[in-house]
């Protein structure tokens, strides 16, 4: 057997040489893996750092066990990204294998992948782990592709454990996979981040269940060429002139990540009008744009890609010279990971973090979007007992939850059995399910250290490098020498006056528009609305403004101690109230001004921020020289749709919810213009849509709406 390892290592190491280049030799735990995988058919976990090679594993024991006589089918690679499945083609294709793969972006290939498979054309296929529980897939192909597939192979396996950073529930239908795999298939899972907690919980889920345990390959988790390092700036305003004073000392081309949407915009747009050659990525660009700015970075014809954590596992690019984050991820882990892309092929590779007090809010409103309490899952799994399956949007109205959210926990109880989903939506299985709440509240009390660790790291007098290394378990982490903390810091704080003058007045421009709704939810009659379709054109509200965005990182953090869930009732403070006037201002004379002048003010009667709203539309009436005409006031309670329900719920709590005082109503009959509608956050939207259908139908000829800020 000794001479059969020895010449299958001659064979592994020759395949390698074609996949990376003539001088590569494999490392003692690639072998190990392979040997594992090729000549023992066992289950392997590997967690290894970014740019070990991980995937030379799984491309040098697809080949070897495609060659032998007797192999089976395919490869399987189940990968969270298309950007790490285009990649992957690519290598594959270096070392001679057939690779495809089946996603949503190319539905037109299925059937001719497909009968590739059956023929014995294609060596490996990369498949998204939403695709497991496509019906389709799941019925049709699913069960044929486990009975022959060679090698199962799952990519970024942390995304398994509700314990990591990214659990992504549709990883969990992976048991399905593993159970219809034949005896002694081989299976591979691999991530460059897990802690010891993440690592068990993935070994468990690997194991046979006849008692035989996977092998867990575990090396160093220290990255030799990152240069890690803090800088503690007071504002976002220092932390972009920063940027723009410094972009060019650092390294290369790198990425600059942002918690949200928001920032990532105004970040690129800053650093543009200073010159710079930057990109935005973000989840809400469309994926030819994303694909565009990828490409761009690989390259080198831009300094920056400014990027959410949308670009996320997968994007490879070995010469990246810097990562900035401009705020703190909420974990060690998931930070470890995004530097992580940073000098798999240099030297030196910069990495920083500039942290912001805004950050914790931002973790908290993520972690706001958490598995549900038990009523509201309670509630989806009865609403789910019926004949025939319920879209999400069909749902929608009956539970009082946003989509998102709705769709990952129903994602949930597919996998623990208690639904499943079926072409034209779910069904309940009425399986017995238990609601795991000692658990959520075990996975939530992680989260919470998670994110007290990212604060000491970023306090931390010690070793950078050795604290992420801890924080993944990294037995035997020793000082690097090299983080700012170690060999001294390279960069200071000092920003220049000229870019910190300029960052403070672009972040201190007010204004965002406030779109208008045009179409009603889904299935509002279900829930004994009468409302459908498109809103009637005389009974929308027309485009809006507001102050800026809670997120925004020049307004949000004012307003978010204006408007935000703890925020103290009081008058409009002047430097908001000037803020507003600039808005209107801008509204009236800019590029998109509104049709028709305002000729009256009327305020949304509020319950949480009365003093606030009420001040609002007084000052607003003053300096516009406008009648104020009255508010609009709340008749029954509000709270079944809140901020956070979604847009069914939100209209179904708000449908009879306000009314006209007589004295507004005589107002308005008369009135030959549009109104202003002033409220303090506009977060759904539904809020300014229903009290501007109203007005509408009580007389107004159009309502501009006018709030301090928007959510998101």
């Amino acid at each position: 057997m000794s001479q059969d390892r020895a010449a299958v290592r001659e064979r592994a190491e020759a395949v390698l040489r074609r996949l990376a280049g003539e001088h590569a030799t494999l490392r003692e735990d690639q072998w190990r893996a392979i040997e594992a995988l090729v000549v023992d058919r066992r289950r392997v976990l590997c967690v290894q750092r970014t740019g070990w090679g991980k995937s030379a594993v799984y491309f040098v024991a697809t080949a070897l066990l495609r060659e032998r006589p007797d192999a089976a089918g395919p490869t399987v690679i189940v990968s969270p990204l298309l950007a790490l499945m285009r990649n992957q083609v690519e290598s594959a294709a270096r070392a001679g294998i057939r690779a495809r793969t089946i996603n949503s972006a190319n539905l037109d290939e299925w059937d001719e992948i497909t009968a590739e498979i059956h023929a014995g054309a294609v060596d490996v296929l990369l498949i998204s782990p939403e695709r497991l529980n496509n019906p389709d897939f799941r019925d049709g192909v699913l069960p044929k592709l486990a009975a022959t597939t060679g090698l199962l192979v799952v990519d970024e396996a942390h995304c398994v454990s509700d314990w990591g950073h990214d659990f992504r529930p549709d990883y969990r239908r992976l048991r399905t996979f593993l159970a219809g795999l034949p005896d002694h298939t081989p299976v591979l899972a691999t991530t460059a981040t897990a802690n010891a907690r993440v690592t068990t919980d993935v070994a468990e889920q690997l194991s046979t269940g006849d008692g035989s345990d996977a092998l867990v390959l575990r090396g160093t988790l220290d990255r030799e060429s990152l240069r890690l390092a803090v800088l503690d700036l007071p504002s976002p305003a220092h932390r972009l002139g920063w940027l723009a004073d410094h972009l060019d000392r650092l390294p290369g081309s790198g990425i600059i990540y942002t918690l949200t949407v928001a920032a990532a915009g105004e970040t690129a747009e800053f650093l543009r009008s200073r010159g710079w050659s930057v990109a935005s990525y973000t989840g809400q660009a469309e994926d030819a744009d994303r694909r565009a700015a990828e490409q761009d970075l690989l390259d080198n014809k831009i300094k920056a890609l400014v990027a959410t954590s949308a670009l996320g596992m997968g994007f490879d690019k070995p010469d990246l010279g810097f990562v900035v984050h401009l705020g703190a991820p909420p974990s060690p882990i998931a930070y470890y990971q995004q530097v992580g892309r940073a000098g798999r092929a240099v030297e030196h590779a910069e990495v920083l973090l500039l942290p912001g007090v805004e950050d914790a809010a931002i973790w908290r409103y993520f972690a706001s979007l958490a598995f549900p309490p038990e009523e509201q899952v309670r509630a989806v799994l009865a609403a789910l007992h019926t004949d025939r399956p319920l879209s999400t949007q069909a749902l929608e109205p009956l539970v009082d939850l946003r989509r998102a959210r709705l769709e990952l926990m129903l994602k949930v109880l597919d996998v623990d059995g208690a639904v499943r989903r079926v072409r034209g939506g779910w069904l309940a299985t009425g399986e017995p399910w238990v609601y795991d709440e000692a658990r959520l509240r075990r996975v939530a009390q992680a989260r919470t250290a998670e994110q007290q660790a990212m604060r000491e790291y970023a306090a931390t007098p010690g070793c950078r490098m050795r604290y992420l290394r801890e924080c993944l378990d990294d037995a035997g982490a020793t000082d690097c020498g090299r983080c700012d903390n170690c060999a001294g810091p390279l960069f200071t704080p000092e920003v220049s006056d000229a870019a910190l003058s300029t960052a403070q007045t672009f972040l201190g421009r007010p204004g965002v528009q406030v779109p208008p709704k045009k179409l009603w939810p889904t299935g509002l009659e279900a829930v004994g609305v009468p409302l459908k379709g498109r809103i009637p054109p005389a009974e929308q509200a027309l485009p809006g403004r507001a102050v800026g965005r809670l997120s925004d990182l020049g307004w949000g953090g004012r307003l978010r101690a204006l408007v935000g869930p703890d925020a103290a009732d009081g008058p409009v403070p002047d430097d908001v109230a000037a803020a507003v006037v600039d808005v209107l201002k801008a509204w009236a004379h800019g590029d998109d001004p509104w049709p028709r002048r305002p000729v009256g003010v009327v305020a949304v009667g509020s319950r949480t921020h009365p003093a606030l709203v009420g001040s609002l539309a007084e000052r607003i009436a003053a300096v516009g020289r406008l009648p104020l005409l009255g508010q609009v006031v709340p008749t029954g309670p509000t709270g079944a749709g809140g901020p956070r329900g979604n847009s069914a719920q939100r209209v179904r709590t708000l449908h009879d919810a306000f009314a006209v005082p007589a004295d507004l109503a005589d107002a308005l009959a008369g009135l030959d213009g549009p109104v202003l509608l002033v409220d303090d956050l506009v977060d759904s939207g539904w809020t300014m849509a229903m009290v501007a259908r109203l007005l509408r139908r009580t007389g107004a000829p159009d309502v501009l709406p006018l709030a301090l800020a928007v959510a998101g």
